[in-house]
């Protein structure tokens, strides 16, 4: 199976083009999704000699991350699978940034603005996720009775002294080596995708500081 996957949400644009052998990528870690986005996608292709007529599956980063740029991949990702009648899969930036060999208690970070993160912290009883400021995130995610150990991946210096501060030791987890389409390429290929592409939906965490309505 071949899987064409973008992310904008990590940083960057990134597009990884895997056909569970060999991984063929551009990345930037620029925030021009917009100006470069397409046409970074087709060197890929091109690079393979292949068209998207030769793609079996689309994955796209959800976030939360870059609001901008989510918002630009997946509507480029649902574009394009709409246009070509291919399954597209979304998936979260929480699993891009929790390694394969976590414990099952998990904090994953996600960094916003400063001073704001989204996190997802997983138990082997479900999972709960919480944006805004680090201090309110924290109070809802690890409120009641702390841990007295917690892992952490992803932006683990965005929250290590808060944690820290609540009396919790941090284990910081180290992530692997690969770009974030990289690794949506990979989780997509387990992934079962939605009946439709409209079912895959962007999650922006926080959103924007200033939000301008029209009237």
């Amino acid at each position: 199976m071949i899987v064409l996957a973008i992310d904008a949400a990590l940083g960057g644009f990134s597009v990884a083009l895997d056909d569970g052998a060999t991984v063929t990528e551009r990345v930037s870690q620029a925030p021009d999704a917009l100006e470069a986005g397409l046409g970074r996608t087709a060197e890929v292709l091109a690079e393979r000699g292949l068209t998207l007529a030769g793609v079996d599956r689309l994955a796209v980063g959800i976030g939360p991350g870059s609001f901008t740029g989510v918002r630009i991949a997946v509507s480029y990702a649902k574009a394009i699978a709409l246009a070509r009648r291919l399954p597209l899969v979304g998936i979260s930036s929480y699993d891009v940034l929790t390694p394969g060999d976590a414990p099952p208690t998990v904090l994953t970070v996600v960094p916003g603005r400063p001073g704001v993160v989204s996190a997802r912290l997983r138990t082997p009883h479900g999972d709960r996720t919480a944006s805004g400021p680090t201090s309110a995130v924290l109070d809802t995610l690890l409120g009641g009775t702390p841990p007295a150990e917690l892992a952490v991946a992803g932006a683990t210096e965005d929250v290590r002294s808060a944690v820290a501060e609540r009396g919790i030791v941090v284990r910081a987890l180290t992530g692997r080596d690969e770009s974030p389409a990289r690794a949506v390429a990979r989780l997509a290929r387990s992934a079962t995708p939605p009946a439709s592409p409209h079912a895959v939906a962007p999650d922006y965490g926080e959103l924007p500081a200033a939000v301008v309505k029209a009237r």
